[in-house]
């Protein structure tokens, strides 16, 4: 009789993460790939990531995603690191080798690829602005500035936070020759191509933490949040004339770039996203 195969173990961990698409994603993705992997989720309280993360790969656990609050503690723990985790300082993906746990930041390449693959709008040369200076935005930056926009400003409530941000990715910025620059909430400018939303404004009852005249007409406007946290600010975008778009494509797309990195295979992510959208759409 033929042994099974043996099945790597992979979860995401965060506080809280019942709420995760993340193993509809990545059973997906394993089920067409063909790969022999089981992946679930991890509640961890605050203050025990450590202890949990360390229990699950002594376990034989492969990796896994991280999720909020605990993105910069898994940059820290890891022996390695991606230079896109360097430059975001956060990590959303931990690969467990034997040589040492990899670290690595998926989710600016998982914005990029939504924006120019899904939606279909070109970064090349447009205007941006990408409201928010925190972990989603550290790890959004330097794959948006490789896009080569024109210029993209970095606006957020503290804009000592803003200014750092954008110093900590000049280096990037010159490669790419882009303008960038930091800029307060109330005057971070008019008429922008694409407005990324990577704060939390929309769970706290807020459409937008922004003025609608920097939206362009017909701008690309998308909040990082999916399902109903993302309706205020989908709304307040398509009021003002603008297309208004959900992290959802972001989320399968950085997933795609962690089984990457975990099974050495790119996964089909169409038919992941469309298959995601009409479950949310039968439970909603």
């Amino acid at each position: 009789m033929t042994p099974a195969a043996a099945v790597d173990r992979y979860a995401v961990i965060g506080h809280p993460v019942a709420h995760s698409r993340s193993p509809f994603i990545h059973r997906a993705f394993a089920l067409a790939t063909g790969q022999a992997m089981e992946y679930t989720r991890l509640e961890c309280p605050i203050g025990g990531f450590e202890a949990v993360l360390r229990d699950f790969a002594a376990g034989g656990a492969r990796g896994c995603n991280v999720t909020l609050p605990f993105k910069f503690d898994a940059l820290r723990l890891a022996a390695r690191r991606t230079a896109r985790a360097e430059l975001a300082g956060a990590a959303n993906t931990l690969r467990f080798d034997e040589s040492g746990w990899l670290a690595d930041n998926t989710d600016g390449i998982g914005l990029v690829r939504d924006i120019e693959a899904n939606a279909r709008v070109a970064i090349a040369g447009r205007r941006m602005l990408l409201i928010g200076a925190g972990g989603a935005a550290a790890g959004a930056l330097g794959a948006l500035l490789a896009a080569a926009p024109a210029e993209l400003t970095v606006t957020n409530r503290t804009l000592e936070k803003a200014s750092e941000l954008v110093t900590r990715h000049r280096a990037a910025t010159d490669a790419n020759d882009v303008v960038l620059h930091a800029a307060p909430l109330e005057r971070c400018g008019e008429g922008f191509d694409i407005v990324v939303n990577a704060t939390a404004s929309s769970l706290h009852g807020a459409a937008s933490p922004v003025d609608a005249r920097t939206l362009a007409p017909g701008a690309l406007a998308i909040d990082m949040m999916y399902g109903p946290a993302a309706q205020p600010f989908l709304a307040w975008a398509e009021q003002h004339g603008a297309t208004g778009r959900d992290g959802l494509g972001m989320l399968v797309e950085q997933a795609a770039q962690s089984f990457l990195l975990w099974r050495g295979v790119m996964p089909e992510t169409a038919p992941v996203l469309d298959a995601l959208r009409r479950r949310w759409d039968e439970t909603a």
